[in-house]
């Protein structure tokens, strides 16, 4: 079993994301062990790639400030084996099939498995495709993360008998990126869920307001955050580390109040 149960073990989760890379490898080391001092529960590394077809403009220009600084997939896994000399967070890699096939599938669950990545998001991989990876991951002991969306609707349940780690609900349509009004009933996606695994499921893709936090935290296990915490890092970059912090405890504040 991975790290990844360990997140929902003690209330309802914060995770929280940043690409690695951005602004730097080493200051990408300082965010994520900040961000754990301030209450985040999992980590999710965004694997800088040139055509993040699920991401919105913040995170799409924080791929590109990270390319441009010249991270590359051996810098990001020298990362996560930096990260594990001080943590044992629950660490997931976010990152396209392409990179992966690119670097080979088993040689890229072995490398995480190695460095300490307990899990893996892939956004572009589709359900139906799913066993292109799973059997090099479930070799290497990596959770894959399966993503359910607003209108994977009868694939609901098909998705969740077979999630690992925990289930990523995805809130609202389109890519990621902040969102006013969350005006998707992932409430519903969860009650469905709940009917086949009590894997942990956790919302995001807009979430970035304590109150948002809450509010999902109140039918789900944990909320993820990535573009409230990647604009930040925009605004400040290598000053960041003050604002991230204030900011995750606040977004914690948020899913714990949900529990209480």
């Amino acid at each position: 079993m991975s790290r990844i149960h360990k997140a929902f073990d003690h209330g309802k989760a914060f995770v929280a994301f940043l690409t690695a890379g951005d602004p730097s490898i080493e200051k990408t080391l300082e965010y994520v062990l900040a961000m754990e001092k301030a209450g985040a529960d999992l980590i999710e590394l965004g694997i800088p790639f040139s055509d993040p077809i699920a991401e919105g403009p913040v995170i799409q220009e924080a791929d590109i400030r990270s390319l441009s600084a010249g991270t590359r997939l051996e810098d990001v896994f020298g990362l996560v084996e930096k990260i594990r000399e001080h943590t044992q967070i629950p660490l997931v890699f976010l990152t396209y099939i392409n990179p992966i096939v690119r670097y080979g599938k088993d040689r890229f669950f072995a490398k995480c498995q190695n460095a300490g990545i307990d899990g893996v998001i892939i956004p572009d991989m589709p359900y139906e495709e799913r066993d292109e990876c799973a059997p090099a991951a479930k070799a290497h002991g990596i959770d894959i993360i399966s993503m359910i969306a607003p209108t994977s609707k009868e694939r609901i349940r098909t998705i969740a008998k077979s999630g690992e780690g925990f289930l990523y609900i995805v809130s609202s349509l389109g890519v990621t990126g902040t969102r006013d009004n969350i005006r998707t009933d992932s409430r519903d996606i969860i009650e469905k869920v709940r009917e086949v695994t009590d894997l942990p499921c956790a919302v995001g893709f807009g979430i970035h307001t304590p109150e948002q936090a809450k509010e999902q935290c109140s039918f789900a296990d944990g909320a993820i955050t990535g573009s409230g915490i990647v604009k930040l890092i925009a605004k400040y970059g290598a000053d960041a580390e003050p604002q991230i912090t204030a900011y995750v405890k606040k977004m914690k504040a948020g899913c714990t109040a949900a529990g209480q």
